[in-house]
């Protein structure tokens, strides 16, 4: 059997066995969209987890890393991974007792098995990190265009910021685009920015990944793009939570996606606009570089 290993860098040490009740209590959290657990090592100052390998390696990898070239992401794949993460997300939200929240949703950690599968991983570590570290550490460049503002303000992740986060990736599966990407010399435009304004106008063909050779259904694109963006709502009580969104992707709660599409947020004759407000650096809104002014939604 092949296994996975990850290395816990500046991780918050404790006792070995405050950290073996931790990891086993981790273990105990079971679902065919998380990332299987299999063991852990405390020696000393090290701390290493085991998990099942993953053949396909991870979403990042197929939309914007070593496999992008293949295009082995079709819109069936690409549907059925949402629905994946977003029913892991709603088991460690709603149904995980105590409640997990993840605090790291990025495309790096939407795992692929041998089916493409999807299967979250790195739930649950957010615990790990120590007390008082530098909140920009958590915040680094390949988070950048995933956090929710009020996370990148506040440094406290809730299952709204998971949300959010995983309203990005989404976008980033209907478009192919990376979470932020650079906008001329001045700053980096986030995915959201981008798809918004097409989205409010009705371009979903111009939304849709070219990977894909206009293979795809238009509808569930459309729907995908909505819940998306109802996912990335700069206020955190507007958005749906995890198991709206995971009804929402299978096509069903249509009363729900409904009230989203007729948001103001998506008429194309709305005041609401995704640019002209102050956000802290590092959420998915234009990212400036040299700490410039921010423009967000």
């Amino acid at each position: 059997m092949q296994i996975a290993v990850k290395k816990l860098k500046g991780a918050k040490i404790g006792t070995e066995a405050e950290f073996a009740s931790d990891v086993e209590n981790l273990g105990r959290v079971k679902h065919k969209n998380l990332l299987s657990f299999r063991g852990y090592c405390a020696d000393g100052p090290e701390r290493i987890l085991v998990y099942d390998y993953m053949p396909n390696s991870s979403l990042y990898a197929h939309l914007h890393g070593t496999h992008s070239a293949e295009c082995l992401l079709d819109w069936r794949r690409r549907s059925f991974i949402a629905i994946g993460a977003a029913r892991a997300l709603a088991y460690l939200h709603h149904h995980a007792t105590p409640q997990i929240v993840h605090g790291s949703i990025k495309a790096t950690n939407v795992l692929l098995d041998s089916n493409f599968q999807a299967h979250v991983g790195d739930f649950g570590l957010i615990r790990f990190i120590p007390d008082g570290v530098d909140h920009d550490k958590i915040t680094s460049e390949n988070q950048r265009g995933y956090l929710a503002p009020e996370y990148v303000m506040f440094g406290k992740p809730t299952t709204g910021c998971d949300v959010y986060s995983f309203g990005i990736i989404l976008l980033e599966l209907c478009s192919g685009r990376r979470p932020a990407e650079k906008s001329g010399s001045a700053k980096m435009c986030g995915v959201r920015n981008w798809v918004l304004p097409l989205a409010k106008d009705g371009r979903y063909d111009e939304i849709a990944d070219s990977k894909l050779n206009d293979k795809y259904s238009e509808p569930e694109l459309k729907r995908m793009v909505l819940i998306g963006l109802a996912c990335t709502r700069r206020e955190p009580e507007k958005r749906p939570t995890m198991l709206e969104v995971a009804s929402m992707l299978k096509g069903e709660s249509k009363e729900i996606l409904s009230r989203h599409e007729n948001d103001e947020l998506f008429r194309p004759d709305s005041t609401v606009s995704s640019h002209g407000m102050s956000t802290p650096e590092g959420s998915s809104d234009c990212v400036p570089n040299n700490d410039q002014g921010l423009a967000a939604a």
